[in-house]
């Protein structure tokens, strides 16, 4: 008798999507602040679910802080510009008419005090209504916002 295999979805497979937490989180019927890290960059978005149908918001990467300011010499993956990038879409989603949101980290790990942490902090910070402890957030000392580039944001 031939065994029957079920395949995963490729996405699952590839350790992409968890599609229990994304069918949580579309049921909400909240924006999701969406934050992924790359070996290089923090990205942050916004968007909307419409029939499990994503329609991107707004959206922001750390590549983008150079044109506020940000040193080159500096990396653009580290708390601070994980905190910057968060606050910059954050700026651009209450423009768009977005004051809260729920946080989506992915498949990436949930621990105290990470870069994904630094950029709800980041949101929360620019005005956004996020549900989220306190306690998980990193130190601002170990954050170290640019004022300078704060205040470019805000313009």
């Amino acid at each position: 008798m031939k065994r029957l295999i079920k395949v995963q979805f490729r996405r699952r497979r590839l350790n992409k999507t968890d599609y229990l937490a994304r069918e949580e989180l579309l049921k909400s019927g909240i924006p999701r602040l969406i934050i992924r890290k790359t070996n290089r960059y923090i990205i942050t978005q916004i968007a909307v679910s419409k029939q499990a149908q994503d329609k991107i918001i707004c959206t922001a990467d750390s590549k983008e802080l150079l044109k506020y300011g940000w040193e080159p010499s500096y990396s653009i993956k580290n708390l601070g510009a994980a905190y910057l990038t968060g606050y910059l879409c954050a700026v651009r989603a209450k423009k768009a008419g977005i004051n809260t949101a729920i946080v989506d980290i992915g498949r990436h790990k949930s621990t105290k005090g990470n870069r994904v942490y630094a950029a709800v902090k980041g949101a929360i910070d620019a005005g956004m209504q996020i549900n989220c402890s306190e306690d998980i957030f990193p130190e601002m000392e170990r954050i170290n916002p640019d004022k300078k580039i704060l205040e470019k944001i805000n313009k």
